[in-house]
């Protein structure tokens, strides 16, 4: 089973605690209590982390990274990154997002202030086991929804993405065209910044479909936007058209 069919699949327990959320949170010890399975959990998380910053080195973060998604991320890389398992929590977290996005019941739920902590972290834990996280996800997430940051988990995902990158000596180029750019062109497109940054980072170039832009290409890459759209075109000889005359200049 795909790994955004298995995350879907989850979804069913997010029905199931939303109907039944009173009776659910009375179940529950509460969150600080040493009785709570899901407390004595984070405890433990916490006292390795401890333990982890007591025998090795701290992780070098090639960024860094302001607010409350950038925190959160760069406290995910770095454990990531200390239990060499950066890729694999990448590809859960970016999944996670993917799936969530498909579904409106999902979305909800994680944004919804109403939606007692416990709840959501008893549904992220139980999802994220159905689709075979790792430990280090699955405590990522459940420290999350105890925060209430679940809401900001697209934005997290998105820094957390910037971090890995950087790591990895990636330079993200977005190119916005009215059609998917034939191969060939895309591959020249890519050799073409591969030669402005040089020798030691690697262009990961992404597409992006928009048919506003009329035709042409928009190409976002190292901070730059190098607009050739026909709708910026548009725009420039419009101006030129509205702009007066200067017959001195004649």
């Amino acid at each position: 089973m795909a790994m955004a069919s298995r995350i879907r699949a989850g979804f069913s327990l997010i029905r199931k605690t939303l109907n039944t959320t009173p009776q659910f949170a009375e179940t529950l010890s509460p969150v600080g209590s040493s009785c709570n399975p899901i407390y004595s959990h984070f405890q433990q998380s916490r006292n390795y982390t401890k333990e982890i910053h007591t025998k090795e080195p701290e992780v070098k973060v090639p960024l860094v990274l302001f607010g409350v998604p950038g925190k959160y991320a760069t406290a995910l890389f770095s454990a990531a990154a200390k239990s060499n398992c950066l890729d694999k929590v990448e590809s859960d977290i970016l999944n996670l997002v993917e799936a969530s996005k498909k579904s409106p019941l999902f979305s909800q739920f994680i944004k919804d202030p109403s939606v007692p902590a416990e709840t959501k972290v008893k549904a992220v834990q139980e999802i994220a086991s159905e689709a075979g996280f790792s430990e280090i996800t699955k405590n990522f997430l459940a420290v999350a929804a105890q925060n209430r940051r679940l809401g900001l988990i697209e934005k997290i995902v998105k820094c957390f993405t910037e971090l890995t990158m950087a790591y990895r000596g990636e330079v993200k180029a977005v190119v916005t065209t009215v059609i998917p750019l034939p191969e060939q062109e895309e591959k020249e497109l890519k050799e073409t910044l591969q030669d402005v940054i040089g020798h030691g980072k690697t262009v990961k170039l992404e597409q992006k479909i928009d048919q506003s832009i009329m035709g042409g290409i928009v190409v976002e890459f190292a901070q730059k936007v190098f607009d050739m759209s026909i709708r910026t075109r548009a725009k420039q000889m419009e101006k030129f058209l509205r702009d007066p005359v200067n017959f001195e200049n004649f």
